[in-house]
């Protein structure tokens, strides 16, 4: 079966997915952002996790790394909560740090047998990653590994400015990839 790789402009708390992506803050308390607006659209059941995972990992999560919840009120089944990196120059690992942060939200994704997911544009907002090398990592880890995920069908680039969605759209336009099915909608 093809694999679906969608870009959108819209709010992400408004996508009917089985999985949100978070763009996280290390603590998983909220934070600024689309971070802040997931915590206050999901509510108190998925807060009540974030706490408690909060404080089974001592209080940080990794640059990286994923952990999953409820969704709460939104109309979507989990939210996988994933770090980015904040950009510092480029020299301290940022680029792996962001590739992880996709690929391990597409892991967590795949255990929960979830068949879409929508992912927003990770680190590019109060972290400052650059965003056209943040939009070609996010879309090369995707794109590379989506084929080895049984279980996901469907990826979302969600862009909520229009100058992430311009980048995307760029770089989305000039792929041709006959395992993905690319929809610029």
């Amino acid at each position: 079966m093809k694999k679906i790789v969608s870009l959108i402009k819209t709010d992400i708390t408004n996508l009917k997915v089985d999985a949100i992506v978070n763009s996280a803050n290390k603590s998983l308390l909220g934070g600024g952002g689309v971070d802040y607006i997931i915590h206050k659209k999901a509510g108190a059941e998925m807060q009540q996790e974030c706490r408690k995972i909060h404080d089974e990992i001592g209080g940080s999560l990794p640059n990286g790394q994923a952990v999953i919840t409820t969704a709460g009120n939104l109309p979507a089944k989990y939210l996988i909560h994933t770090v980015g990196p904040r950009w510092l120059g480029g020299s301290k690992n940022e680029a792996e740090e962001l590739c992880n942060a996709y690929l391990n939200s597409l892991v967590k994704a795949n255990e929960v047998k979830a068949k879409s997911i929508s992912f927003p544009n990770i680190s590019t907002g109060v972290y400052n990653y650059p965003k056209q090398e943040a939009a070609e990592i996010a879309i090369g880890t995707v794109l590379s590994s989506l084929p080895n995920f049984e279980h996901i069908e469907q990826v979302y680039f969600v862009c909520y400015d229009q100058e992430n969605y311009n980048i995307y759209k760029s770089i989305l336009s000039n792929l041709d990839d006959p395992k993905i099915q690319i929809n610029i909608i």
